[in-house]
């Protein structure tokens, strides 16, 4: 049912749809209220959306790159995350 979630989700929402979805699952299931079937429906959902950010912070991660300023002028370098 996630992968199913994820697929739908990869084509219709912005990061910042998916990422304000899940904050609200996380909310709603901090709160303690649904009934289990309804929680494990909601975490799902949630878990789609996790892999959906990731995804698509991945994509942009890609395709960021850097200016960098050297002696023959402003010159495009790739990005490089920290390897931590």
């Amino acid at each position: 049912m996630t992968d199913k979630i994820y697929e739908q989700d990869k084509r219709e929402l912005t990061y910042e749809e998916a990422a304000n979805e899940l904050e609200r699952a996380i909310a709603v299931l901090e709160k303690g209220d649904l009934p289990l079937e309804q929680s494990i429906q909601v975490f799902e959902r949630a878990i789609g959306l996790v892999r959906l950010c990731n995804m698509k912070l991945d994509e942009v991660e890609k395709k960021i790159t850097i200016l960098v300023e050297g002696r023959d002028g402003v010159r495009e370098a790739e990005f490089e995350p920290d390897a931590g």
